[in-house]
């Protein structure tokens, strides 16, 4: 099923499957990238409840090994509607009986999408339904359209950022990392940059970044309450990913106990997690 929100700026069509943003719109123009399959076969999936890759792609809990696909699973089941207007709506995803053998909690994730003039709100609720600790990462991929050539595009940090990008290798964090090269706080982009994958930052200064066309602004991203991002595209491709994160890949020298692993979140039994980013057209 899709939903169709929109004001008097913006449209937008999201997927009740994975409740996934498919397309958002202004004067025409769709700014979030439309699939082609021998790229990626995705337009902006949640993340939950891991961000990236686990180590074996597993986990270790009270002696049970358990099983989780890179990014988790949010984005492989369809969620509810609980609430829509004419320009929101909040979906909705508990556990069931395939999650909880790879994921042994109780649950609930919302997802409110709400246009207000020219942004989109994403907003992220977690509920710890269980009695235990709950351990889980959440993020966001937004896939946005960009022309044939990605040397037409800059970021723009809103702050000065020493940017240390850290290595992937076959999915997890190796101590490899580089420093990444900014003019007057602006990244030129070219796909030589994405060679080994994401380009993963765990802290930033900037609560907001721009992307850039021909040095014009395109797209402006207010990153909320996130402390994580990801750079992404794939060589020749027409999309560039922007991803807030709380979380990322396991190292090459994790142990498995999801307690402990960098970025994690931990949320206490009956409570509650909220986060943010908006996506504003410029």
């Amino acid at each position: 099923m899709k939903i169709n929100i929109q004001n008097k700026y913006l449209s937008a069509n999201i997927k009740s499957f994975g409740a996934e943003l498919e397309n958002l719109v202004k004067n025409e123009h769709n700014y979030i990238w439309t699939i082609d399959e021998k790229f990626w076969n995705k337009t902006s999936p949640i993340l939950f409840p891991i961000v990236s890759q686990l180590k074996n792609n597993s986990f270790t809990l009270n002696n049970n090994q358990y099983k989780l696909p890179r990014h988790g699973f949010a984005r492989d089941y369809e969620f509810s509607v609980i609430e829509k207007t004419a320009s929101s709506v909040l979906f909705l995803l508990s556990e069931n009986e395939n999650t909880l053998k790879q994921y042994p909690f109780k649950f609930e994730l919302q997802v409110k999408y709400e246009l207000i003039e020219n942004s989109l709100n994403i907003s992220y609720f977690v509920a710890n339904k269980s009695n235990l600790k709950m351990p889980f990462s959440i993020g966001g991929h937004p896939a946005f359209t960009i022309d044939n050539d990605i040397k037409n595009y800059q970021i723009l940090f809103e702050k000065d950022e020493n940017l240390i990008s850290y290595e992937l290798e076959n999915g997890l964090l190796s101590e490899k990392y580089r420093h990444i090269e900014t003019l007057n706080n602006k990244l030129n982009l070219s796909y030589s940059l994405f060679e080994k994958d994401a380009l993963i930052f765990k802290q930033l200064n900037s609560k907001s970044i721009i992307i850039l066309h021909n040095n014009i602004p395109y797209i402006k991203l207010h990153l909320g309450n996130f402390p994580n991002l990801g750079i992404w595209t794939k060589n020749k491709a027409s999309f560039l990913c922007i991803e807030p994160w709380f979380g990322y890949s396991d190292s090459e020298s994790s142990n498995g106990n999801l307690y402990g692993k960098e970025g994690i979140q931990i949320l206490e039994p009956n409570n509650k997690f909220e986060s943010f980013f908006s996506i504003e057209i410029l």
